[in-house]
């Protein structure tokens, strides 16, 4: 490994001042030293760029959006920023994340070790339960049009100790080759939020990377504090679900999730959830969204 390659770290702030003066209170902390941290106020509705600038000026490279671009406009645009630097590498965090001090280290010797790394993730635990694991990276079922963070809610015994290939890196901690963000491009910011980090990832394997879980690097995730769910939160997760596989598999994969989703998954989930009602009207216009779509029909602006 060369010495120290070079890292710019990507952090969104929308409307989350708490979150990410601790976040980046933790990355003053770090032990590795060739870094620099790009801080987009991505449309806050209150003065977060004033305080945040006054607060960390010397720290971040501040970037203030006019308005909210969503997660992947979000990122894209401190990408595009970082890349005119040629970073060896650089990392998505989400703002409500606190890292261990030695968390880039690993990471960066991790992917150092392995050419075909498209993009790594460390173990995520949850903040409020910190031995208990938030995600050691994803899984996708294209047939039930579903993902899962591998190793959630588990106590952390050593049995997620193990490097390991992954479908995804998870996105609230995602180190990205700068390689492989040339060949594979920016994410795809129709997903707006959610889904996104699983596109790119999916586009990675299609360009013949891979992404991996590297374990000795440790994160805390205060998990969903930028938006609660309410019915935008469904709306953008169903849609995107659906979106990801009309962009990356099969018709047929689609019309199988469509099937499981409107005959089993859903119906069961109700029942045994009654009052997971409020999540139609979200998941209602989801679909609604896509059917639009197909008949070529105006789509449904992301909120």
């Amino acid at each position: 490994m060369k010495p120290h390659p070079k890292v710019a770290v990507i952090v969104l702030n929308w409307n989350g001042l708490a979150d990410t003066s601790a976040c980046l209170e933790s990355l003053q902390a770090i032990t590795y030293a060739e870094y620099e941290t790009i801080l987009i106020d991505n449309g806050s509705r209150g003065d977060d760029a004033g305080v945040l600038g006054e607060r960390f000026g010397g720290f971040v490279r501040l970037i203030v959006s006019e308005r909210n671009l969503g997660f992947a406009g979000g990122c894209n645009l401190g990408i595009r920023d970082a890349l005119q630097r040629s970073p060896d590498y650089v990392l998505l965090l989400n703002n409500d994340v606190t890292v261990d001090p030695h968390f880039l280290d690993e990471l960066v010797t991790a992917a150092e070790a392995l050419p075909d790394a498209a993009a790594l993730c460390p173990k995520v635990y949850f903040h409020d339960r910190p031995s208990v694991i938030c995600s050691t990276g994803g899984r996708v079922n294209a047939w039930t049009g579903t993902s899962r963070q591998v190793g959630r809610g588990e106590e952390d015994r050593g049995q997620r100790d193990e490097a390991a290939v992954r479908d995804y890196a998870d996105g609230a901690c995602m180190l990205i080759r700068r390689e492989a963000l040339e060949r594979v491009g920016l994410l795809d910011e129709e997903y707006f939020a959610y889904w996104e980090e699983t596109d790119w990832c999916a586009r990675a394997a299609e360009a013949g990377y891979r992404c991996y879980y590297a374990p000795a690097a440790k994160v805390w995730h205060k998990a969903a504090r930028s938006q609660a769910p309410d019915s935008d939160f469904y709306f953008l997760f169903r849609r995107n679900a659906f979106l990801f596989l009309r962009k990356r598999k099969s018709p047929l994969h689609l019309l199988s999730a469509l099937f499981l989703y409107l005959f089993a998954f859903g119906p069961f989930y109700l029942i045994r959830h009654p009052g997971a009602i409020r999540r139609v009207p979200g998941e209602a216009r989801a679909l609604l969204w896509h059917f639009g779509s197909l008949l070529r029909l105006p789509r449904a602006a992301a909120p």
